[in-house]
Parts: C-alpha cells; sequence; structure tokens
C-alpha cells in the first residue's frame, strides 16, 4: 500500500459510511489496513502519526467531519530539538512567512505552522515562541492592509495572547491562519479605538475628522470650530 491508495480506499469507506464525524479510532474500526499503513508509514518529522497530512488529502466535506482530540492541559516543558526538526526540514520554505512567491507557498507555509503547532499543543512552549515570532510580519502587515485589524494596531501587546489562544484550540485540518484572521477580526471588535490626538477623532459619519472643523484667523491667529458644510 502507498500512501495515495491508502486515502482511495479511506475516502471510499467514508462515503460508503457517510459518518457525521470521525476520529483515529474511527478509522481503526473500520479501515485496519488504512490504520495500520498510516501508522506506520505516515509520521511526522517528530514521529507522531500526520493526521493532519491525511485528512488534508481527503475529500473536502470528510475533512470538516475530522475530529482530531479533546481538549487536554498538557505539562509545559522546553523541547529545542522538537522546534529544530521541523525548521530545519522546511528551512528553505522559511521565506513564506515575509512573502508569497509561487502558487504554493501558502500550502506550505500552512504546513510548517501546522507542523508546529501539534508540537505546541503538546506543551512544547519553544514552539508557542517560534510560532509567535514567525507569525508577527504577517500580522503587522494584516493590520496595515485590512481595515477590520486597524484597531490592533494599538494594542500590539495583546497579540500573543490571541496567538496563544488559536494555537490552544485549533483543532481542524484547515488553514491556521484563516483562522487566525479570523479570531482577530471578531475579538478586535470589543476593542476600544485609540487616538493619537483627539483631532484625529471621527466625526459624524466617520469619514471626516475634527482637525477637518478647525480654521484659524489669519488676523488674530486664533484657532476655532466652524460647521462644515
Amino acid at each position: 500500500m502507498n500512501p495515495e491508495k491508502a486515502i482511495k480506499i479511506l475516502n471510499k469507506i467514508l462515503r460508503k459510511k457517510k459518518p457525521k464525524t470521525f476520529s483515529s479510532s474511527w478509522i481503526f474500526k473500520n479501515a485496519l489496513p488504512v490504520y495500520t499503513f498510516i501508522r506506520k508509514s505516515v509520521r511526522t518529522e517528530n514521529d507522531d502519526i500526520d493526521w493532519d497530512l491525511v485528512t488534508s488529502l481527503l475529500d473536502k466535506k470528510f475533512q470538516e467531519r475530522w475530529v482530531r482530540f479533546r481538549i487536554r492541559k498538557v505539562k509545559s516543558y522546553e523541547n529545542q530539538k522538537e522546534v529544530d526538526k521541523i525548521l530545519n526540514k522546511n528551512r528553505e520554505k522559511l521565506y513564506t512567512f515575509f512573502t508569497l512567491y509561487f502558487k504554493d507557498d501558502r500550502e506550505i507555509r500552512n504546513r510548517i505552522i501546522v507542523a508546529l503547532v501539534r508540537i505546541a499543543q503538546k506543551g512544547n512552549s519553544l514552539a508557542y515562541q517560534k510560532l509567535t515570532e514567525l507569525l508577527e510580519f504577517t500580522i503587522d502587515s494584516w493590520i496595515e492592509k485590512y481595515y477590520s485589524l486597524k484597531k490592533w494596531k494599538n494594542y500590539k501587546s495583546d497579540l500573543g495572547v490571541q496567538i496563544e489562544r488559536c494555537i490552544r484550540r485549533y483543532r481542524y485540518t484547515g488553514s491556521f491562519m484563516g483562522y487566525l484572521f479570523m479570531t482577530l477580526v471578531y475579538s478586535g471588535r470589543g476593542l476600544r479605538p485609540i487616538y493619537n490626538s483627539s483631532l484625529d477623532k471621527p466625526m459624524f459619519d466617520g469619514e471626516t475628522s475634527l482637525i477637518d472643523f478647525i480654521t484659524e484667523d489669519q488676523e488674530t491667529r486664533i484657532y476655532s470650530v466652524f460647521e462644515k458644510n
């Protein structure tokens, strides 16, 4: 058996049985030969079963039904070798955290992130630190580019908490970046806007600021607020 054949068989069984959700134990029970192959041959850099790779190759409707595991409290530890194995394997692709050159760069970046996320979920605090470091540039570019994230410009010290929560809660094998982006959008709605100056405060319809209503008398050099037509 090879990976392509294993996925083909698993897709066929899923189409036939149509489970509302499924997990590794479901595969063990309903497709033992496939499970045995995956357990022996589909492994991560740190020798865990690579369920993220398996589920990413399934039909999309089944990807959404995948249940990885329940949220459990784990003991924190530090293991740089676990992090280095992932980074060294993908050293030539780390540029994807700063720019996307090729068609598959987005997918490659997501695979690197998810690999680090999984060992972070096991409790490796160094993986948390590396993820925060790698994601910083992308998040900064989002804040500058997307209006829905503008408020985060004045709350960057709180971004680490949001990243940590996303890492801890991430379960689905889909895009971690998409999950992180939407988390920042929704959580950002509750942030109070901070203006560098009171003159920057939006007025009325939000398209103008207080500074637009300030005028200076050329003789007295006195500033006053006028009503803008």
